[in-house]
């Protein structure tokens, strides 16, 4: 009888408790969509490698276990080394956006709370104040204090008298 986790669950909660689950517990096979979805750095690689697991790779219809031949966890390695090689391009097209905005003086994200984003010839991406009457803003947040009324929908208010 095997138990299975789910590689969603793993990937989710922080490093210093899903290792240790899975070192202590019964699990021994692991579901996994696909290869960057298992692994968020290349210790984590090193880390399920040492757990004699048996990983299953659903969309790349791919099993790993301590038995699979070297020329298949060769491949693996490289899909490692590809995903990390992705998240680090991706952090760095995002370094690179934000910088952009900053020298053109734009606001790099959505308006905070009280705020909105101003979009046009000249004012594009510049944050405007959000004036509410003084009576609505306090009934809104009493409302959130007293547990009358949801955040959600006070978020979505404040949003309609943007």
């Amino acid at each position: 009888m095997y138990s299975v986790l789910i590689a969603g669950d793993y990937s989710k909660s922080p490093k210093h408790e899903s290792t240790p689950l899975l070192r202590s517990s019964s699990v021994r096979v692991l579901l996994v969509e696909k290869t960057d979805r298992l692994y968020r750095n290349l210790k984590d690689y090193v880390t399920m490698d040492e757990l004699d697991l048996e990983i299953h790779f659903v969309k790349e219809s791919v099993v790993l276990s301590k038995e699979s031949r070297s020329s298949e966890k060769f491949m693996h390695g490289i899909k490692v080394l590809m995903a990390k090689n992705y998240i680090d391009n991706l952090s760095e097209e995002t370094r690179k956006g934000m910088l952009e905005k900053a020298v053109q003086s734009i606001y790099p994200s959505f308006a905070p709370l009280g705020y909105r984003n101003v979009m046009g010839l000249t004012a594009r991406g510049s944050l405007s104040l959000i004036l509410m009457s003084l009576p609505s803003s306090r009934k809104s947040f009493n409302g959130t204090q007293a547990g009358n009324v949801q955040s959600s929908r006070l978020l979505t208010e404040l949003g309609r008298l943007a």
